[in-house]
């Protein structure tokens, strides 16, 4: 018997990812993973010297628990903008926006994270750490993603600041109480996070003008946006030197920060002055080098 013609040979099988994986899926991981990793950079720092075990112990709870309503806040999110994401090319494989997760089974999977990960905080760490976390849950699911998103090309600004939360709950989880030092690290992330997401909406503009979002781009065009990013790279590089100037740091990260400064604020010249997508990519990337590997020498400054 003549085997069948290549054309006529059954197409491949392509496997839906497994239930597991669309969940985790929905509470933007890597997104999660630096939210975590800010909020460990504040309970280090409000610890003296080395941690003892119980320190650890604690530090560890307390990461869970803010893993968990930040992935919960996420999921939410994935669930209110499902229609948004399917329009965009970025967001298009999440499964809310392929309809693989219906509405109802999301918002449980949601509710379900923030109500263990607040009952994790609230009894194993400190009711304190458990109402700033539940507060920045409400201020990025609801706040942002409901009302601000939609409504001004200034959501990044005003929503940012449910995003300069991690450190701030880290210190609280430690202490109990919110430092002015916790407040420094918010002010940092505060000021990071505009230029981080315009350079990522100017390469991106088509994507949230077809979705209706009235990001800065869409609103105000290519250039002012580029104005912008590089304004607020210049007041973030005199943030980025409060740690030094209120000695909760010393010369290593001195270095560091005015080294990794320069570059935010220099890829931000660049693109002001002469614009391109691949530029733009770049400018992105690096405010994500630039906002992690600030964290981390000031984690290493405080041991040394």
């Amino acid at each position: 018997m003549n085997s069948p013609h290549p054309s006529a040979a059954a197409p491949p099988v392509v496997r839906a990812p497994s239930r597991f994986s669309q969940f985790y899926a929905l509470t933007k991981p890597r997104v999660v993973q630096l939210i975590v990793f800010c909020a460990l950079i504040g309970m280090v720092l409000a610890v003296p010297g080395l941690p003892t075990w119980s320190d650890v112990q604690l530090a560890g709870v307390a990461c869970a628990g803010i893993w968990l309503v930040a992935g919960a806040a996420a999921a939410f999110n994935c669930l209110v903008e499902q229609q948004i994401d399917a329009k965009m090319r970025r967001t298009a494989w999440r499964p809310t926006a392929r309809g693989q997760l219906s509405n109802p089974l999301t918002l449980a999977f949601s509710a379900g994270l923030c109500a263990l990960g607040s009952w994790i905080l609230y009894v194993w760490v400190n009711p304190l750490t458990m109402w700033l976390t539940f507060a920045t849950f409400v201020g990025y699911a609801v706040v942002y993603t409901v009302i601000l998103k939609p409504l001004t090309p200034q959501n990044i600004v005003i929503g940012g600041a449910s995003g300069a939360m991690p450190p701030v709950l880290g210190w609280a989880a430690m202490t109990g109480s919110v430092g002015p030092e916790a407040l420094i690290l918010f002010l940092i992330i505060f000021l990071w996070t505009p230029p981080h997401f315009w350079a990522l909406a100017l390469y991106r503009v088509e994507d949230y003008r077809k979705a209706g979002l009235p990001m800065l781009p869409v609103t105000h065009g290519n250039e002012f946006t580029r104005l912008q990013i590089f304004l607020y790279t210049l007041v973030l590089f005199a943030a980025c030197l409060m740690p030094f100037i209120f000695q909760m740091s010393g010369w290593l990260y001195l270095v560091v920060a005015v080294v990794l400064s320069m570059g935010f604020s220099g890829y931000a010249w660049m693109l002001w002055r002469n614009y391109s997508d691949a530029l733009a990519r770049k400018t992105f990337r690096f405010s994500l080098i630039h906002l992690s590997a600030l964290f981390a020498a000031l984690l290493l400054d405080h041991y040394l």
